[in-house]
Parts: structure tokens; C-alpha cells; sequence
């Protein structure tokens, strides 16, 4: 993954598809222990925004690589007191090899990435999740050996995780339906980027039926109805998104063998019910298990470990 080495990592569209296919593949040797690698590097973890899954695997993933980690909570640096995005970037670049950054405006991200000499990659930004769609899609493969042909359907808010999704389905030449309510369609700007990397070979299909897109479905998601940032809105949220929870009636109409897949965190109830989270075609653990070794094969190939 020389290609790799050195590289910002802000968006799936950032990767060709070679490289993204050649991304998930050494992500699969690493978590079966084919290939074992070693690069004593310091990555700094700046998260603006609450994490679990993001930072412990990042964290492990590091410490797996012979590596190390600090974490810059904003509330313990001077970025809480309002110091520039690039006086804190200028400095970091000093003190890092590596930055991964959680915030809100991917503007700030892009600000970091333009004032940093360090590679910096996205760990969440409320425009785009890519290193969550890196885990997804290790997970699909894993679970039908292919990914190429398969159509994913998600059902929800248009947020960050879809709008990741359309670009990386896209990428690795699976359909892609995305059923929203009206008002709720995932970024108009990326819906355009993903059909132009689909290029008429695979579809990019948004629609306000649920029901029309879990048929033929080979993978159901969702994520939650209300992100991060949009906690007031959540009771407000509820009635208009309820016809798009994943059911057992809904998983029905996806193909015999579909999977189901979550980002979490989950709100059983809401988005998804527990008899469909915990069922025998939830993969869920799996994929959070794999955003630890998707992230290991990202850090690896752009700090060039061996």
C-alpha cells in the first residue's frame, strides 16, 4: 500500500478503487494474522465529538502496530479557549506523525489537513464516516466473499454514514439504494460524486419508500435518527421516521440471505428492534470489530509500517 504512504485520508473519494480494494485486503490479512506489521509511530487523537468504537479501535489498532497514542480532548487543550485551527495544526505537525481528528464542519478537517504536513485522516465529521465504511464494507465481504454485484440498502437520515456509504458502494461496484423521508436525502454534492464513480455500472438510488428498497436487498442499514449535534431534534424526529425502522417485516423483503448492519451506537425501539439486532442475520459485532482492523490496515499503509 505504498500508494497510501504519506496521505491525507478525508473522504472514500480520496481512494481509487484499486486502492481501496487493495486497503480491504490487508485489513483481512491483519485480522487473520497472515501479515504482521510494526511501525513505532505517535498518532494524536483530537475528538471534538463523543466516541467509543472510533477511539478504542484506533487506540488498540496503534498499540497493535508498535506505536502510540495521545489523546487531545479539546476540553484539556487550548483548542477549548478558541486557539486557531491552524496554530494547532502548525504545532501538532511538530509533535505527531499521524493525526486523527473528530469534529463537526468538514471545513475544520480540511483547515487541519491544509496546515499540517502530517497525514491527517477524518475519524467523523457531520458530513462524511469513512472509516466506518471501510469496517462495513470488510464486514460484507467477509459475509458473501464478493462485493461486487451486491445492492445495500439504507434506511434513515441521509447523514454522514450514507453519504459515505454511496461513495464507497460505489467504489467497490455495489448498488447503493438510500430511503429517507422527504427533507431528510443524504448530500446533494456527494449523490452527484458517487454516480460519477458508479458511472452508470452500478446504481445510486435514493427514494422515500423503505419498502421499495429492502427488495433484493443483499445488506439492510441503519444508524440512528438524530446524530450527534442534533439531540434536540430527536422527539421531533421520531413519528417522521418511524415507517423506516428495520423490522422483522422489513428485513422480510430483503433477499433470503441479507445481513443487517448498524454503526452504532443503537436505540432498540427506534431505528432497528431488538429481535432484528440480535438475530441470526445481524452481522453488528462483527462490523464494530472490524472498524479495529479496517483502521490498523489504514494507519499501516500511510505510515508505511513493514
Amino acid at each position: 500500500m505504498a500508494a497510501l504512504s504519506g496521505r491525507d485520508f478525508l473522504s472514500l473519494a480520496d481512494l481509487s478503487p484499486t486502492e481501496l480494494q487493495e486497503l480491504l485486503q490487508l485489513a483481512t490479512q491483519l485480522k487473520s494474522q497472515q501479515l504482521q506489521l510494526q511501525c513505532n509511530k505517535v498518532l494524536g487523537l483530537l475528538f471534538s465529538k463523543a466516541s467509543t468504537r472510533t477511539r478504542v479501535s484506533f487506540t488498540v489498532a496503534m498499540y497493535q502496530l508498535g506505536g502510540q497514542v495521545i489523546d487531545l480532548n479539546p476540553n484539556v487543550t487550548q483548542v477549548s479557549r478558541g486557539e486557531p485551527v491552524q496554530d494547532t495544526a502548525r504545532v501538532l505537525d511538530r509533535y505527531l506523525d499521524i493525526l486523527a481528528i473528530r469534529t463537526f464542519a468538514q471545513q475544520e478537517l480540511e483547515i487541519f489537513a491544509d496546515y499540517a504536513k502530517i497525514p491527517v485522516i477524518n475519524a467523523l465529521t457531520d458530513l462524511e464516516h469513512p472509516c466506518q465504511v471501510l469496517a462495513d464494507l470488510l464486514t460484507i465481504q467477509e459475509s458473501f466473499g464478493t462485493l461486487a454485484g451486491l445492492t445495500l440498502t439504507y434506511v434513515g437520515d441521509g447523514n454522514n454514514v450514507a453519504n459515505s456509504l454511496m461513495l464507497g458502494c460505489a467504489l467497490v461496484g455495489m448498488n447503493v439504494k438510500i430511503a429517507t423521508p422527504s427533507g431528510y436525502e443524504p448530500n446533494a454534492s456527494i449523490v452527484e460524486q458517487a454516480r460519477a464513480i458508479a458511472n452508470n455500472k452500478t446504481e445510486v438510488i435514493l427514494t422515500h419508500d423503505p419498502e421499495l428498497a429492502a427488495k433484493q436487498a443483499n445488506v439492510l442499514y441503519t444508524d440512528v435518527w438524530a446524530s450527534m449535534g442534533q439531540e434536540t431534534e430527536a422527539d421531533d424526529r421520531l413519528p417522521i421516521f418511524q415507517p423506516y425502522q428495520i423490522s422483522e417485516s422489513l428485513l422480510s423483503l430483503a433477499e433470503p440471505d441479507a445481513i443487517v448492519l448498524h454503526c452504532l451506537p443503537a436505540h432498540r425501539g427506534e431505528e432497528i428492534t431488538e429481535a432484528v439486532i440480535e438475530g441470526s442475520q445481524s452481522r453488528v459485532w462483527e462490523q464494530a470489530e472490524n472498524r479495529l482492523h479496517a483502521q490498523k490496515a489504514l494507519l499501516a499503509s500511510i505510515l508505511g509500517a513493514k
